[in-house]
C-alpha cells in the first residue's frame, strides 16, 4: 500500500481502514462465494454448536420446571452414578464386543470384494456381481430385520426348513440365544454393506497407473503378485483414512438395528449404550434426562479420544492421517 500524502506535501502514514484491508477487499471482491458459505455455516452453528449448550444437563439435576439454566448443579454425580451401576460393565462390554467384532470382520470384506471385482476380466459378470452386492444397502433396517426374523423363524423360516431336511430335527431360535446376537448383527451388517463399502476402494483402484501392471506382467508377476505389490499399496491411504473414521465411531452401535433385534431373551447380550440411553431417558417410568445425557457425553468423549489417538498413531507409522 503506497503511503498517503499530508496537506503539507509530506508523505504520511497510511491509514488502513476496514475496506482497504486485504482480507476485506478479498471478501468484497468475492462476496457471492462468501454468501454461499454463510448458509452452511449458519446451519452448523444453529444445529450443531448451539445445541451443545444443553450438555450442561449432564452436570445438573435437570428439572423441566426449572429449565436447563435453572436446574441445580451436581458436578460429576451423574457420571459417578453410571460408573458405579451394575449396567455399566454390561452395556460397555456389549458395545465394545459388537463394535470391535464389526470392525474386524467388516472392514476387510469390502477391500477383498473390490480387489476381486477389479481383477475380473468379464465385464458383464462384474457388473452383475456389483449390482447384486449393492442392492442390500438400499433395504431399510426395519425391512432387513424383518427378513432375518422370517428366514430364521424356528418353525416356518427357510433356514429352519433346510435344517430340518438336513439333520432331521428342529432348529433352535437364534434370536432367543444371547450368544448368537453378535453374530447375527455383524454378519447381516456385512451382507448389507459390503457392496456399498467397496465403491470407494474400486474408485481408488481405478486411479492406479495401468503401466505399473504392464511392467509387472513383463517382469513375470502373477495376478496375485500384482494384487499384493501394486493394488494393496495403492489402497492403503484410503483404507487407513476409513479405518481412522471407523475407529472414531467404535462406541456408536446403531440404535435402530439393535433395538429391533432385541428381545427379553437376548437382552443380556444386546443391551448397548444407545439403547440404554433411550430406556433411561425416554422409556423409563421415571425418566432421568441428566443421567441419560451423562451417558451420551461419556460415549462421545471416548469416541473423540479414540479418533485422536488412532490418527496420531497413523500419522507416525504411515504418514497418512486426517489432520
Amino acid at each position: 500500500m503506497s503511503p498517503s500524502v499530508t496537506a503539507s506535501g509530506k508523505p504520511g502514514k497510511a491509514v488502513n481502514t476496514g475496506f482497504t484491508h486485504p482480507l476485506m477487499r478479498r471478501i468484497l471482491s468475492r462476496w457471492q462465494l462468501y454468501l454461499f458459505l454463510a448458509l452452511p455455516l449458519t446451519y452448523i452453528l444453529l444445529f450443531a454448536y448451539y445445541p451443545m449448550s444443553g450438555l450442561q444437563i449432564a452436570f445438573k439435576k435437570f428439572s423441566p420446571r426449572l429449565g436447563i439454566w435453572g436446574s441445580p448443579w451436581v458436578g460429576f454425580g451423574n457420571f459417578t452414578k453410571f460408573f458405579s451401576s451394575y449396567m455399566f460393565s454390561r452395556v460397555l462390554g456389549n458395545t465394545l464386543t459388537i463394535s470391535l467384532y464389526s470392525l474386524v470382520a467388516g472392514f476387510p470384506t469390502p477391500i477383498l470384494l473390490a480387489l476381486m471385482l477389479n481383477s475380473m476380466l468379464n465385464q458383464r459378470y462384474k457388473r452383475f456381481i456389483q449390482t447384486i452386492t449393492y442392492i442390500p444397502h438400499f433395504i431399510s433396517v426395519v425391512v432387513m430385520v424383518g427378513i432375518l426374523l422370517q428366514m430364521l423363524n424356528p418353525r416356518i423360516g427357510v433356514a429352519a426348513i433346510g435344517f430340518r431336511k438336513l439333520f432331521g430335527r428342529e432348529m433352535t431360535d437364534l434370536f432367543a440365544q444371547p450368544n448368537a446376537f453378535a453374530n447375527l448383527y455383524v454378519w447381516s451388517g456385512i451382507w448389507q454393506g459390503i457392496g456399498w463399502g467397496s465403491i470407494i476402494y474400486i474408485a481408488a483402484l481405478s486411479s492406479i497407473d495401468p503401466e505399473l501392471h504392464e511392467a509387472a506382467q513383463i517382469d513375470g508377476a502373477s495376478r496375485v503378485g500384482r494384487i499384493w505389490h501394486i493394488d494393496l499399496p495403492g489402497l492403503m491411504p484410503t483404507a487407513i483414512i476409513l479405518l481412522i473414521l471407523n475407529t472414531g465411531s467404535i462406541m456408536n452401535v446403531g440404535f435402530e438395528k439393535v433395538f429391533l433385534m432385541m428381545n427379553d431373551l437376548n437382552v443380556r447380550s444386546s443391551e448397548v449404550i444407545s439403547t440404554y440411553v433411550y430406556k433411561v431417558g425416554l422409556a423409563a417410568n421415571r425418566v432421568d434426562y441428566s443421567f441419560a445425557t451423562a451417558i451420551g457425553v461419556f460415549n462421545s468423549v471416548v469416541n473423540f479420544l479414540l479418533i485422536v489417538s488412532v490418527n496420531a498413531i497413523s500419522r507416525r507409522v504411515s504418514e497418512t492421517s486426517l489432520w
